[in-house]
């Protein structure tokens, strides 16, 4: 089985993975030239030794019990797939000048606040929540992005609506910040 892939690069094992292939010439030959712990995840680098080019992996604990997320309509569950949150934070903050080691913080972050719940089924409506939540703090852009995807809005005002909030803190954090300008520069008194 192969492991799956962010970038040609990192390599993360899936669950189910028990070899590591080489994401370039697909071998399971390979040695470990270095290891460190990664948050709550273990980093190696790996050498390929039939083609000698070299890629990470990260290994994570898995912590029992495993989460389980109940769909919108209720009725269906779904195992916790860590990918397919990661995959939403890449294409809100695609272009954005959040680096990988950021992104990788928050979707910990995320997982971490998931398993203090110490609840086993999770609404994909709280995942949702919370994706939104770091984002709004993050990266505004990739925050409306996240949104207007995940919201499913229907027209325009709709999405006005939910960043009207946003865009109302952002003028009266200027205007205080203009204020705090104007009281500590000196008046010009006319006549020198």
């Amino acid at each position: 089985m192969r492991p799956i892939s962010d970038s040609p690069m990192r390599v993360r094992l899936s669950e189910e993975c028990t070899a590591v292939e080489c994401p370039f010439c697909h071998k399971d030959n390979d040695k470990v030239v270095d290891s460190r712990a990664s948050g709550a995840a273990i980093r190696r680098r790996r050498e390929c030794l039939a083609c000698k080019r070299r890629y990470t992996t990260y290994e994570r604990a898995e912590s029992e019990p495993r989460l389980r997320v109940v769909k919108k309509d209720g009725s269906t569950r779904e195992a916790y797939n860590r990918s397919k949150i990661r995959r939403g934070l890449m294409l809100a903050l695609h272009k954005r000048p959040v680096p990988t080691e950021r992104l990788d913080a928050i979707l910990q972050e995320i997982e971490d606040e998931l398993t203090a719940t110490n609840e086993v089924e999770i609404p994909s409506r709280v995942i949702g929540d919370l994706v939104m939540a770091k984002l709004r703090k993050e990266d505004q852009v990739a925050y409306v992005r996240f949104a207007s995807v995940y919201r499913d809005f229907k027209d325009v005002s709709e999405f006005v609506q939910e960043v009207q909030p946003m865009l109302s803190q952002r003028a009266g954090a200027a205007a205080e910040k203009g204020k705090d300008r104007s009281a500590g520069e000196p008046r010009s008194t006319g006549g020198d």
